[in-house]
Parts: structure tokens; sequence; C-alpha cells
């Protein structure tokens, strides 16, 4: 995947940096959907000269090149996802925890927005508040 990102990258004009890559990957290699703040975290032991600037930076840069998509779950800060396929999302409300939805089927949904509206939809984005099943566990432990 190196490769295809180098190749985006400077197709596009844009610098491929070791601190780039490192990010992309940390977004590729997970489904934790994190925040930039914990992409930072995770890099920062290894590139400790890389600031959080760097790290937005480059999800922006990442966003224009359709390698990931931003996500606001209803935190302070957005959370990332590599899979830039259209899924919905739950986020705990306990932990924060945000996992992917994988076989709904929103077309149905879609469809009956834009007929009602008159609206070309171009995109949308579903997200889900609940308490995750480890949630759960822990409260029904303390009970």
């Amino acid at each position: 995947m190196d490769i295809c990102v180098t190749s985006l990258l400077r197709d596009k004009g844009f610098k491929v940096t070791p601190q780039r890559l490192a990010i992309y990957n940390a977004l590729a290699a997970t489904t934790a959907h994190p925040s930039a703040e914990m992409i930072y975290n995770e890099l920062q032991p290894i590139y400790p000269t890389m600031s959080l600037a760097t790290v937005y930076k480059t999800i922006e840069i990442l966003k224009e090149l359709n390698l990931v998509q931003i996500l606001n779950v209803g935190e302070d800060s957005f959370r990332y996802d590599a899979n830039t396929s259209n899924h919905p999302h739950v986020r705990c409300m306990c932990c924060g925890r945000v996992d992917d939805l994988h076989g709904i089927d929103s077309i149905d949904f879609v469809s009956r927005v834009s007929s009602q509206t008159d609206y070309t939809i171009q995109g949308q984005q579903f997200y889900f508040y609940g308490i995750c099943p480890k949630c759960q566990n822990e409260s029904a432990a303390k009970q």
C-alpha cells in the first residue's frame, strides 16, 4: 500500500515523507477510528520530532486524496477512518469506542431522502450511539 500512497502523494504534488506514510499506515492498520491525538501519541516515540500539526496536515492531505474519511461522532475531536467506503459507525457513550457497522444497507434510506427532498445525494454518514458490550458487562458487574 505504501507504493500506492507514495504515487498518489507524488502525483498530486505532495512531498512523500516517512511521517506521512506512517500516519497513513497507522490509520490503515486499525479499525479503532483514532483521533489525531491518538495517532500522534502512537507515532511520537518513533518520530520524536513530529508535531501534532503534522498529523493534522497529513490527515487533510489524505482526505484530499480520498484515502481517509473524517468522522464527527459527537466528541470534542474528529476521528479518522482509512476505510473510505460509505458505511455507518456506532460510538459507545461510555468509553468512546467507535466501530464500523457492516452489512447494513442504507441505499433505500438514501433513495427515500433523495425522492422526498429532490436533492441529488452526494454522500452520507450515519452515526449510532449506545453502550458497547464491554461497558455493559462492566456496568452489570458493578451491580
